[in-house]
C-alpha cells in the first residue's frame, strides 16, 4: 500500500475528521452502543494522529 498521501494530509484535517467522529459518538451513544465506542476511538486515534503530525511539521 501507498500511504504517500495520506503524509501530505494537513493536521487540521486529522482534527475535523476527530471532531465528527466525537459529534457521531455523542448521537448515537444510546442507540447503538458499539457503534459510540468505535467511532469514539477513531476520533481519539485521528485527535492524536493530527497532534503528532502538528509536532512533526514544526
Amino acid at each position: 500500500m501507498n500511504f504517500s498521501s495520506f503524509k501530505n494530509i494537513s493536521p487540521i484535517y486529522f482534527y475535523l475528521v476527530s471532531v465528527v467522529c466525537f459529534v457521531l459518538s455523542n448521537v448515537v451513544r444510546e442507540k447503538n452502543i458499539p457503534m459510540y465506542y468505535s467511532s469514539l476511538f477513531l476520533g481519539t486515534v485521528f485527535f492524536i494522529l493530527g497532534f503528532f503530525k502538528r509536532m512533526k511539521s514544526k
